[in-house]
């Protein structure tokens, strides 16, 4: 026999069971890996979702408190889910010295509700569609009151 026969006999290979268990655990491995990283991509982009709305929610609340405190009259529009606010003149959101009317509604759309501002949306992703609830002052010294639910 020759030497190389000799070496070629005491080198062992890898078998064909070895080789598909390999694969199959390396497999296994890669499709939990990948599955785990799809999870956390979804993840992040719901988290950032819902710091949007949220953020807008912030923004669309701060800028209707504004206009209410500079309101002249309030009036609800027939549903609860709707309320005209006629702001005075010299409110930074009028236009140009006119007293200008603004209506807040939240309306459905696809199964989540949507707060807007003469038609354009301010906030998305709200918790329900009767948001404001408006009681009308009893005298004429006390004030209406105004309750926002979002």
């Amino acid at each position: 026999m020759t030497r190389f026969g000799r070496l070629a006999r005491g080198q062992r290979g890898y078998t064909l069971i070895e080789l598909l268990l390999a694969m199959t655990i390396l497999g296994t491995i890669t499709t939990a890996v990948t599955v785990l990283f799809l999870q956390a991509s979804k993840a992040e982009v719901d988290m950032n979702r819902r710091f949007k709305a949220q953020q807008d929610a912030r923004v669309a609340v701060d800028r209707m408190r504004r206009e209410i405190h500079c309101a002249k009259l309030i009036a609800p529009t027939g549903v609860s889910a709707s309320i005209t606010v006629t702001v005075a003149g010299v409110c930074p959101t009028a236009v140009g010295m006119a007293d200008t009317n603004h209506t807040y509604d939240v309306v459905s759309d696809s199964g989540r509700f949507k707060l807007r501002r003469d038609n354009v949306v301010l906030a998305d992703y709200v918790a329900e569609q009767n948001a404001f609830d408006y009681t009308a002052p009893v005298t004429g010294t006390s004030l209406g009151k105004l309750r926002v639910t979002l």
